[in-house]
C-alpha cells in the first residue's frame, strides 16, 4: 500500500469514527434532512464533508476539492471536475444509515482531465478499505483481488430502479429481469463495487451516475478486471455528469451480455 493509500485510509477511518459512528442510531429529528424524495443528508454527511475537504486541501493545496453536499449547495462546484479534482461522497448510503441499518460507507476519488486516477472505498462499519489507481490494480486491505463472477445460472443481477422513469422501469423489469436472478440493491455504491468484484453479484445496472458514487467504484471494478462503463461502452467520466445509465459487472462478457439486452430494449423506445 502507498504512502498515499495509507494517509487516505487513516483519514477516512479517522472521518468515520469521529462523525459517522457515533451517530449510528443515533440521530435526532433535526439531523436530518430530505433534500428529494428518498434522499436524504444527515449532520454526518456535513461534518465528514467538511473535515475530508480540509484534510484533502492540506494535502494537495493546488486540487480543488468536489463535495457532494458542497455541489448541491452551489452547483458551480461541479465546474471544477473537467480538471484535477477529489472527489467526494462523505457518507455513502444515507439512506440506510439515517434509517438505522447498513451498509454505507465513504468514497474519495482524485481525478484530472475527466478521467479518474485514484480511489477509495471505506466500509464504516467493518473497515473495509478497498483502494485503486489506474493502470496499477485493485486492492483490499492492501491485498490485490481479482473480480470472480458467482458462477451461478443465471447470473445475479442486483438493478436499481428508482431513477428510471416508468416506461424504462417497465422495460427492465420485464425484459431484463427474467434473464437473472434479482437480488435486493444495497442503495450503496460504497457497497455494490465491492460485491460485484467479490464473487456476490455478477451484473448491475446504475441509473444516476453522480460522480461522487461512482468515480471511485468503476476504477475499482475496472482494475479488478471486471468491467464498468456507459451502456454505449464509452467509458465513464467524472466530467459527463449530465448522462444516465451505467453498468457494472464482475467480468466482460456478463458486461456484454448485459449490454446486449439494453441495447435492445433502446431500440425498441
Amino acid at each position: 500500500m502507498s504512502a498515499l493509500d495509507e494517509e487516505i485510509r487513516d483519514l477516512l477511518r479517522y472521518a468515520a469514527e469521529r462523525a459517522i459512528l457515533p451517530r449510528y442510531r443515533n440521530l435526532s429529528e433535526q439531523d436530518v434532512e430530505e433534500k428529494a424524495k428518498d434522499d436524504f443528508v444527515t449532520i454526518a454527511d456535513r461534518e465528514t464533508e467538511q473535515f475530508l475537504t480540509e484534510a484533502l486541501t492540506r494535502l494537495a493545496p493546488d486540487v480543488p476539492v468536489v463535495g457532494e453536499e458542497a455541489a448541491h449547495a452551489d452547483p458551480a462546484v461541479l465546474d471544477r471536475l473537467g480538471g484535477p479534482c477529489w472527489i467526494i461522497d462523505p457518507l455513502d448510503g444515507t439512506y440506510n444509515f439515517a434509517n438505522g441499518h447498513p451498509p454505507f460507507g465513504i468514497l474519495v476519488a482524485l481525478a484530472d482531465g475527466g478521467e479518474t486516477l485514484a480511489g477509495w472505498i471505506y466500509d464504516a462499519l467493518s473497515g473495509r478499505f478497498c483502494h485503486a489507481a489506474k493502470g496499477k490494480g485493485a486492492f483490499i486491505d492492501g491485498e490485490r483481488i481479482t473480480a470472480r463472477t458467482t458462477g451461478e445460472t443465471p447470473p445475479v443481477a442486483a438493478i436499481s430502479l428508482l431513477f428510471m422513469d416508468p416506461a424504462r422501469r417497465e422495460q427492465v423489469t420485464t425484459q431484463i429481469a427474467p434473464h437473472y436472478h434479482v437480488v435486493d440493491i444495497p442503495r450503496c455504491a460504497a457497497e455494490q463495487y465491492p460485491r460485484l468484484a467479490l464473487g456476490q453479484n455478477d451484473v448491475s445496472i446504475f441509473e444516476r451516475t453522480l460522480p461522487w458514487d461512482h468515480a471511485a467504484g468503476v476504477l475499482f471494478l475496472n482494475e479488478a478486471g471486471g468491467k464498468a462503463a456507459r451502456m454505449d461502452d464509452t467509458p465513464y467520466r467524472v466530467d459527463d455528469h449530465a448522462r444516465s445509465g451505467l453498468i457494472g459487472a464482475a467480468s466482460p462478457r456478463q458486461w456484454d451480455d448485459l449490454a446486449a439486452r439494453m441495447a435492445r430494449i433502446a431500440d425498441q423506445a
